[in-house]
């Protein structure tokens, strides 16, 4: 009976053991996973659940039974310390040897971390599990002074929530506003605008010099330019990367992340990776990409484990995420590093949020968002197929509300 061992019990690796009993696999599945919870979705830490609209069980990918249900045998608390892949071995925890036919990294990725004077103190957090999450809400629901250290999605999100919650929000950035690196200064923005109408102060162009405490808990931030914030919570969103250790050390190719070809194959015919972990080839980009979101944890897991049965493989999902902050939804798909594109072209009301913005480049667009604005997705992600296919749009009608995004292609 063969065996396929799946290292990550994520999102990720938690779908890949579904599809492959959807698709008839009869094998052993060994899904082992670092923490102690069974799979959960990471959304919800800094959405729903954070904002304490959602249950802490709602995060979960499957009920309790379902893993003895469906066979799957899940190790938890288990860290795979090695990688043999001429044995075809797993050690976990540096003694138990567990032999596979075909591996699953999923392995996800690690938050970075503060490295300054202070970050030791209690009440200096991450959010990455979901029992950070659930020391978060307490401490949001005192009514702590909250100093967010990074103005991308995490940070925001939390930033929105704490907020909701009544507490005094600070937002420390290295950037002139948030998010620019991702989306550019002009829908950067509106994310900047809808913070400050909420309340939040930022303090743009300046990091973290030290952290002050006393008893060993924090009490205040000393900013690069000498300045003091007080804070009785400190929530670090500076970014995440890709857990490889694992296929560093058994000799795999790794490239900001595992690489992989379209198909989530390693070089190696056995060992395969998805989610975070994974740098693949996107048959539609052309490049070789790594996404790190939820999306991409939810349909790379299925499209490994297909890849895993022999089945033919090319993952060419449009990589797609989205956000809730206060009155604000947002949904975004493309693929638009900065640098990548010309210009940003808006429909819509953009002072009211209510709005589309395309990344175009040559007339083809690479990337669109939608802002309190639905039903729009479906079209958004065909023009950035086609605009990645090579097809221009008329940038004219591409801006002009009155006209129906899905009448923009032949």
């Amino acid at each position: 009976m063969p065996t396929f061992v799946i290292i990550g019990a994520s999102l990720a690796g938690a779908k890949a053991a579904e599809t492959l009993r959807a698709e008839g696999f009869d094998g052993r599945i060994v899904l082992v996973g670092e923490e102690t919870e069974r799979p959960y979705e990471r959304p919800p830490l800094s959405k729903g659940y954070m904002l304490g609209k959602e249950p802490r069980d709602k995060a979960f990918v499957h009920d309790e039974s379902w893993y003895a249900e469906h066979d799957v045998e899940l190790m938890l608390g288990r860290r795979a310390t090695n990688l043999d892949v001429a044995a075809r071995t797993v050690t976990l925890d540096g003694v138990v040897e567990l032999a596979y036919d075909k591996l699953l990294l999923a392995t996800g990725s690690r938050v970075r971390t503060l490295s300054v004077a202070g970050a030791e103190l209690s009440g200096v957090r991450y959010l990455r599990t979901v029992d950070e999450a659930e020391t978060l809400l307490e401490r949001l629901r005192a009514g702590n002074q909250v100093l967010v250290v990074g103005a991308g999605w995490i940070g925001l999100e939390v930033a929105a929530a704490a907020r909701e919650h009544g507490c005094p929000v600070t937002v420390v950035e290295l950037d002139s506003l948030p998010l620019r690196r991702v989306i550019g200064d002009e829908v950067a923005a509106v994310f900047r605008d809808l913070h400050v109408a909420h309340g939040v102060e930022f303090r743009f162009g300046v990091g973290i010099r030290e952290f002050g405490g006393l008893g060993g808990r924090v009490t205040h931030a000393v900013l690069e330019d000498g300045t003091e914030v007080p804070t009785d919570l400190v929530v670090a969103g500076v970014g995440i990367r890709p857990a490889t250790e694992l296929a560093e050390a058994a000799g795999l190719a790794v490239d900001n992340g595992v690489v992989t070809d379209a198909a989530l194959r390693t070089a190696n015919p056995d060992v395969y990776a998805c989610g975070d972990v994974a740098s693949f080839e996107h048959p539609l980009i052309g490049e070789r990409i790594r996404v790190e979101h939820w999306s991409n944890a939810l349909n790379g897991g299925p499209a490994a484990a297909r890849s895993m049965l022999g089945q033919a493989v090319s993952y060419d999902r449009v990589p797609y995420f989205f956000t809730d902050q206060y009155d604000l939804g947002m949904e975004y798909a493309g693929w638009a590093p900065q640098g990548s594109y010309d210009s940003v072209i808006f429909r819509g009301d953009v002072a009211g949020r209510e709005f589309v913005a395309f990344w175009v480049k040559g007339g083809r667009v690479l990337a669109g968002m939608n802002v309190n604005v639905w039903d729009v997705q479906d079209d958004i992600q065909a023009l950035v197929r086609a605009g990645f296919a090579g097809q221009p749009i008329d940038e004219t009608r591409l801006s002009d509300p009155s006209i129906p995004l899905s009448s923009l292609l032949p």
